[in-house]
């Protein structure tokens, strides 16, 4: 009795359902329902789209910098003190100068009569323990006075070597001639110099040393960053195809006419005036995601080190190569050509020279028409070519014209 109760409640459900369905099929409301499920589809798919980055993206921080936000080299000359006998001693006249100014600026007289007797018996001021140095730094953008810079330190004279030295207060100076920070102390020196017994043994570069920190900036460099109402982007690779990707996801981002391209290399962005506004208008642009452009066919070659770069964009047209080399082999043997008995002479040496002539039988290879990367190295490798029959191949096919790309030696 149960089960005809439910089968015939369920028969009436199924008719009900059918029924409805046949009314909206009637009626319209069954299509308009699919065209409104239909068009949610198509909107969800484009903003997925839409919000998922590009393939193969790479962020603007890392293809484009501020022009604005540039490094400055600074250059200072002082001395080195501390020195175990490895300094400049008396060879250098501008060391003992240099060491007489900075004791005479702390209030120490050295050209008294003792100074001048000694000066006169030895000639030379001898300072076996100093040496006189150049340091080098380079102040970043927008440093501010109390950070801290690394330097570096080079000897300039005939010191041995600057390890375990300390660098004596030394001013660093802008191309303005401006002092732009303050550099001193302890000297890390990596390289070492060890002499005994008519022996040397030398480790590194002992006469270059650096002193991380060792820097601290007293003036700040003015920049248009502040002030400026357009603020300029330089791209670190001339490249129109990476300029105009950049230009065109920041005014989809913010607007048509926000930035324009003045170049194949600089970028001009209207910023924001408020300050704080300004570096987050800049974050923003940073992190966006930019398809740069395809790099042009180049191969590097390195003729010191036989490395050889190929581009991926490297093609090739229809040639065929051949290359082997010829091995010329003299061999000299020494013998000696006795006189006949009786004769009167004596022996006499004689050298005799055999000559071989051998060439390589290397098969020739054949290039068709548009050849990618992979087949122009299996095809060097398949004939054992080296690295220096590497390069002499791809100079060849340089000047013949085949090569469809830049050949740079360096």
């Amino acid at each position: 009795m149960r089960l005809q109760i439910f089968i015939r409640n369920w028969r009436q459900n199924v008719s009900a359902e059918l029924e409805g369905f046949v009314h909206d099929l009637m009626t319209g409301t069954f299509k308009r329902k699919c065209l409104r499920v239909f068009s949610l589809a198509l909107m969800l798919a484009a903003l997925s789209l839409f919000l998922a980055p590009p393939a193969h993206a790479d962020r603007v921080k890392d293809l484009a910098s501020l022009a604005s936000v540039r490094a400055n080299q600074l250059l200072g000359y002082g001395l080195v003190v501390g020195l175990e006998g490895t300094g400049d001693g008396a060879d250098l006249s501008v060391t003992a100068s240099s060491m007489k100014a900075i004791l005479g600026r702390l209030g120490v007289n050295i050209d008294g009569s003792m100074g001048d007797f000694d000066q006169a018996a030895t000639g030379k001021l001898d300072v076996k323990n100093v040496a006189a140095v150049m340091v080098t730094a380079e102040l970043p953008g927008f440093s501010k006075p109390g950070q801290r810079i690394d330097v570096n330190v080079s000897a300039i004279g005939k010191a041995k070597s600057l390890r375990g030295g300390n660098l004596i207060l030394t001013s660093l100076r802008g191309v303005d001639g401006q002092v732009y920070a303050l550099a001193q102390g302890p000297l890390t020196a990596t390289g070492v110099r060890e002499e005994a017994a008519a022996s040397r043994v030398t480790l590194g570069v002992p006469t270059a040393a650096r002193i991380p920190n060792g820097a601290i900036v007293e003036r700040t460099v003015p920049t248009p960053f502040e002030n400026a109402e357009y603020l300029v982007m330089n791209v670190h690779v001339s490249d129109f195809s990476t300029t105009n990707s950049i230009v065109n996801a920041i005014n989809q981002t913010f607007g048509s006419g926000v930035a324009e391209a003045i170049d194949g290399t600089s970028i001009s962005i209207r910023s924001p005036a408020n300050p704080s506004q300004r570096v987050a208008f800049m974050s923003e642009i940073e992190n966006l995601n930019v398809t740069p452009g395809e790099p042009p066919a180049r191969v590097i070659v390195n003729s010191r080190t036989g490395t050889v770069v190929i581009s991926r964009n490297v093609k090739v047209t229809a040639a065929a190569v051949a290359h082997g080399t010829i091995s010329v082999m003299i061999a000299a043997t020494n013998e000696v050509s006795q006189p006949a008995p009786f004769a009167g002479g004596a022996a006499a040496p004689v050298q005799n020279a055999d000559v071989a002539v051998q060439e390589d039988k290397n098969p020739m290879f054949l290039f068709q028409p548009g050849v990618d990367l992979r087949q122009i190295v299996d095809a060097v490798n398949q004939v054992g070519a080296t690295p220096s029959a590497l390069i002499a191949i791809l100079e060849a096919l340089k000047s013949s014209g085949s090569l469809r790309a830049e050949l740079v030696v360096i």
